[in-house]
């Protein structure tokens, strides 16, 4: 009589920071593992440092029910990068216990959820012999390889309500508001936000800004009795080196220049926070049950991703180390400067 085989066994982790949509994410992968095939799921605790230290919980598909709409991350999460050192370098301990402890617990496949950091710690796994999938989240929606990741429309919610809000004061004041927006590198979310909160100025990383072209556009507008300005700022525009906050350098700048009131918001966090909005619980679902298909067919060393409304994936070995940026000829972009939005160029 031939031997049973036993179900498979998975991990589920989630590192980086975190962003709304994240335990949709976990449900999609954990209800597809278990209700469509039987397999034994469990819960890496905060992000790497759970298979590094051994440090996990069994997801059974009751554990997994209400957890749709929290923010946050059951699991918690930490910014751990097990390759490197606390001085950067390349470290080779962290790594080999952590293959350790994969085949200790039995897995037959981690599933990484995380953004660019994230995905690049994957990579290194799967060369070191683990089963690996990596599912994208960020509200920066900078993941290269993957046309949009969850968590990033809940931010632009969130951060086009504030700008909304900022109208209102801006213009019973008769002021110029700035806000600076997350984004270190990519200037998606100041993008979108500021396009739908109907900003006038938008500063991104990817595009270097001319002081004077902001100001003439800015005094423009006064000569024309526009009583107030919207400046969306990216965090991660660039700034004077002993500058802390790219949203505070702008709006003083502004006021030297053109000698017009500003003032300055800066939202932080609550762009991460909260419940996951529609779109972003939809999305985190299908990439998390996608990540449970290819488990099956032992599509290993792959990002699930999004590509031209299609849900595929992608090898992580194309993924690592790369940033997905806002290009000058982004069709939103453009359109945005046609309708008179400065960008500072």
């Amino acid at each position: 009589m031939s031997k049973k085989k036993r179900p498979q066994k998975i991990g589920i982790l989630t590192a980086g920071g975190d962003c709304p949509g994240i335990n949709a994410a976990i449900r999609g992968v954990g209800k597809t593992a278990i209700v469509k095939y039987g397999m034994e799921v469990i819960g890496l605790c905060d992000g790497f440092l759970g298979l590094i230290n051994k440090e996990y919980i069994t997801l059974t598909e009751s554990s997994l029910s209400g957890i749709l709409t929290l923010g946050g991350t059951i699991l918690g999460t930490s910014r751990e990068k097990p390759f490197k050192n606390n001085k950067g370098k390349k470290d080779i301990s962290k790594p080999a216990l952590m293959v350790e402890h994969y085949e200790q617990l039995g897995l037959d496949c981690l599933v990484c959820i995380g953004g660019n950091g994230t995905q690049k710690t994957a990579h290194l796994l799967s060369q070191e012999g683990l089963n690996v999938i990596g599912i994208p989240k960020t509200i920066d929606n900078d993941v290269w390889g993957t046309d949009i990741t969850f968590g990033f429309d809940s931010a632009v919610n969130i951060a086009t309500e504030a700008i909304d809000r900022l109208h209102s004061t801006a213009n019973s004041h008769k002021r110029i508001m700035v806000i600076e927006l997350m984004g270190h590198n990519a200037g998606w979310l100041a993008l979108y936000s500021g396009v739908a909160g109907g900003g006038d100025v938008i500063l991104i990383p990817e595009i270097q800004y001319n002081e004077n072209i902001i100001k003439d556009y800015l005094l423009k507008r006064s000569r024309e009795n526009k009583p107030y300005s919207i400046v969306v700022v990216a965090e991660g525009i660039k700034i004077p080196s002993k500058e802390k906050s790219a949203g505070n350098y702008i709006a003083r700048r502004i006021n030297q220049i053109t000698g017009l009131d500003t003032r300055v918001t800066v939202l932080g966090y609550i762009q991460r926070g909260g419940t996951p909005s529609p779109m972003d619980r939809i999305l985190a679902s299908k990439f998390g049950a996608t990540a449970a298909n290819m488990i099956v067919d032992r599509d290993y060393g792959k990002m699930v991703s999004q590509k031209n409304g299609d849900i595929t994936s992608v090898p992580l070995a194309e993924v690592a180390g790369k940033t997905r940026l806002v290009e000058r000829n982004n069709t939103l972009l453009v359109r945005a400067k046609e309708m008179g939005t400065c960008f500072g160029i």
